[in-house]
């Protein structure tokens, strides 16, 4: 390799996980690519194809949005997820009370990822089963 090159990537080395994963949607971006690679069957796959004279690309969207489904609560657990139930959705007592009772139940959705995900580790540690769809 060049000087360049080992230059770069040694600076490469010091990036933290947020940084470097900035640094490659900045490099898709400007350059018109998409860095994820997809393993299917042993196959590598994700890259550009050239079928005759014709390029193809894989596109695998990622999930943006996410809805909490309030799937099951045991009845020991009940009052510690209706506090969160509640603080999640602004719900009144009775309002989350009934919604709690009435699982499987869709209790929030359109989240982005974090919140989403967020809120999954508030409620499985109150006690609850919730699934992301």
């Amino acid at each position: 390799m060049s000087e360049k090159i080992d230059s770069i990537i040694e600076e490469l080395k010091t990036l933290t996980l947020l940084e470097a994963s900035e640094l490659v949607t900045r490099i898709e971006e400007t350059f018109g690519v998409e860095a994820s690679v997809n393993v299917s069957n042993g196959m590598l796959m994700g890259a550009p194809v050239n079928l005759g004279g014709e390029t193809t690309a894989e596109v695998v969207e990622e999930k943006t949005e996410f809805n909490i489904m309030l799937e099951e609560v045991p009845a020991d657990k009940k009052i510690p997820v209706l506090k969160i139930v509640r603080s999640l959705t602004g719900l009144g007592l009775k309002e989350a009370k009934e919604l709690v009772e009435s699982a499987p139940k869709q209790i929030q959705e359109g989240l982005n990822k974090e919140a989403a995900e967020d809120a999954q580790k508030q409620l499985e540690t109150a006690g609850a089963k919730i699934s992301l769809t």
